[in-house]
This record gives structure tokens, C-alpha cells and sequence, in this order.
């Protein structure tokens, strides 16, 4: 009698087991989707700089490390819980919406992130770049799904895919960009048309503390909207190092002249000697100076956005300047 029960035991033993394996592979599929039980999350697999990793299919605690990132998400309706800001401020963008960013939780400086911090707010998902924060990896994914970019700046509308993809809102991605077309489009009509634009050549020039004036080449963020709206560029902007800037000293200044100059000022203007700059002959003697097509903008924003709402803001003041 005890051998015939200990037998059907077993037995059901078997079944449950086989049944709970049938279970968890009807729940999976070849894109990586998985449920393993009730009462767990489904996952979906996204190729990264870092390799494949599986993120939550509806991703509820997301920690952005970077700004991109941050407008990212901010932009595909998602809230973080985590974000990081830069080393010369204390908080993140102005040109986000502040009842967007109150409730994130401050975890320390871009490319610098306190660990701790970021366990402490229990994350589903984190995301980041390579280039910032790719020697701490492990680090990271130890604590929750990781995804990581190569790089941030030019590739920006490659790594707003990546993020869709992870935080599944990849519908959403699709509407932000053709409204940033239509936006390009509206904004080149209005500054005179494709000749025009193409015709007026435009420079940014970057004053950094601690480091050369940068004149702003091609392959960088605010690069590639200006080609996006098809404007001229200036023959310096071809020299520079990796199509991301080219480097002077303020005796050099006359190398950034062009039909009009943005600039901005990373950290305090008079250590990053844009004050002294700016007001030398060398500087007042530029075509644009003498025209009056120098604009100074928000260097958080034309520089430091790296988004589509950002994107989105930045051809707003370019049409006003532009047509002011």
C-alpha cells in the first residue's frame, strides 16, 4: 500500500514538473519574451554595445544616467525614478519640464554615478553609454538589466531607438521622429527654403572652462541638426579633430568667423574666457559680429540635450534667431 501511494506520488511529481516546463515555454518566444510564472515579469531581449540583455517588457523603475538618456524617456512619456547630472550643475536640464524632474532622485554626476544610490531606488532598468559609464558594467547589471549605447552626441536619433526598443515604446519613437521631420521641414521653409539655408553659413562656438575654445565640426549633436536643416557650414568645421571640433586659442578666435555664430559657455564665462574673448577686436572684427549674427544660447540645451525634446526646443530659437 505505502509502495503503491509513494509511486503515484512520484508520479504526480512528474506531471507538475513537465506541466511547469510546458508552461514556461509556451511563455517564451524566439525574440526572448518569457514568463516563468504568474507572478513573474516578461522579458524581452534588445542588442546593446554591451551585447544582448534582457530588460523588462514594460520597464516601472528606470535609471537614466546620462542626459540623453533623460530626454530619451522624459520624451517616450516614461518617468524615471534615478538620473545623474553634470559636473558644473546641481540639477538636471532647465529645458525640461520641472514637474517632469522633481521626483528624480539625484544620483550623482554623469559618468560618475553612486552606485549605492542607484541600488537603493531598486531599478528594473538602466540606461546609459559605453563611452560614459562602460568601465562599470558589471558593476551596473549586478543591480539591475543595463543597456548601454556606444556613444552619445552624432548618434543620438540611433540611440533614441535603442532606448524605445528597451522601454517598449517603440510606437511612440516612431510619431516623436516624424514630428521632428515635420518640425525640420516647417523651420527650413521659414529661414528662406533649402537655397538659403544652404547658402548662410553657420558656426558654434563652444567656450569651455578649463580647456580650448571649441569650434563645433560636423559629427556632434548640434552638428547634425544644422545639417538636418540642410544650412552651410563653414571650411573650418572640416578640420576638426574626429568631425567633433576643431581647437583654438582666443589669439585664433578669427577661425570661427562665419554668416552667423552660436556660441555657449560651459561652466563659468570668465574662466572659460569667453568674457575676455568676446570683447577683444579679433572678436568684434568677425562678419558676424559686425552684422550683428552672433547669438549666445543655453549650452545645457544646444550642447548638453542630446534628444528629440531637445532637438525640438533648439529649432524653435534657431527659426526666432534666425528670422528675428
Amino acid at each position: 500500500m505505502a509502495t503503491s501511494l509513494r509511486r503515484r506520488g512520484l508520479a504526480l511529481g512528474a506531471l507538475s514538473l513537465a506541466g511547469a516546463l510546458t508552461l514556461s515555454a509556451c511563455g517564451s518566444s524566439d525574440s526572448g519574451d518569457k514568463a516563468s510564472g504568474s507572478g513573474a515579469a516578461k522579458t524581452h531581449t534588445v542588442k546593446t554595445a554591451m551585447g544582448d540583455v534582457k530588460v523588462p517588457v514594460d520597464p516601472k523603475r528606470v535609471v537614466v544616467l546620462d542626459t540623453g538618456e533623460l530626454d530619451s524617456a522624459l520624451t517616450l512619456g516614461v518617468q524615471p525614478v534615478g538620473g545623474t547630472h553634470s559636473a558644473s550643475e546641481d540639477s538636471f536640464p532647465s529645458y525640461l519640464p520641472a514637474s517632469r524632474t522633481k521626483n528624480i532622485k539625484q544620483v550623482g554626476e554623469i559618468a560618475n554615478p553612486n552606485l549605492e544610490t542607484v541600488a537603493s531606488l531598486k531599478p528594473d532598468l538602466i540606461l546609459t553609454s559605453k563611452v560614459r559609464d562602460g568601465d562599470r558594467y558589471e558593476q551596473l547589471r549586478a543591480i539591475a538589466p543595463t543597456v548601454m549605447t556606444e556613444s552619445t552626441g552624432t548618434a543620438w536619433k540611433e540611440n533614441f531607438q535603442l532606448h524605445a526598443e528597451a522601454l517598449g515604446k517603440q510606437a511612440e519613437a516612431k510619431k516623436v521622429v516624424a514630428d521632428y521631420d515635420a518640425h525640420v521641414a516647417k523651420v527650413t521653409e521659414a529661414i528662406g527654403g533649402k537655397e538659403k539655408a544652404a547658402a548662410t553659413e553657420v558656426n558654434f562656438v563652444r567656450f569651455v572652462e578649463g580647456a580650448d575654445i571649441r569650434i563645433y565640426g560636423k559629427q556632434n549633436y548640434i552638428g547634425s541638426i544644422l545639417a538636418d536643416l540642410g544650412m552651410g557650414r563653414p571650411a573650418i568645421t572640416d578640420k576638426a579633430k574626429d568631425g567633433f571640433s576643431y581647437d583654438v586659442s582666443p589669439e585664433k578666435i578669427d577661425l570661427a568667423d562665419a554668416d552667423v555664430v552660436f556660441t555657449s559657455t560651459y561652466g563659468d564665462p570668465a574662466k572659460a574666457g569667453a568674457t575676455k574673448t568676446m570683447n577683444s577686436g579679433l572678436w568684434k572684427g568677425l562678419k558676424a559680429s559686425k552684422d550683428g549674427k552672433v547669438v549666445k544660447v543655453d549650452d545645457r540645451l544646444w550642447i548638453a540635450g542630446i534628444g528629440y525634446t531637445a532637438a525640438g526646443k533648439i529649432l524653435d530659437e534657431f527659426q526666432a534667431k534666425m528670422t528675428g
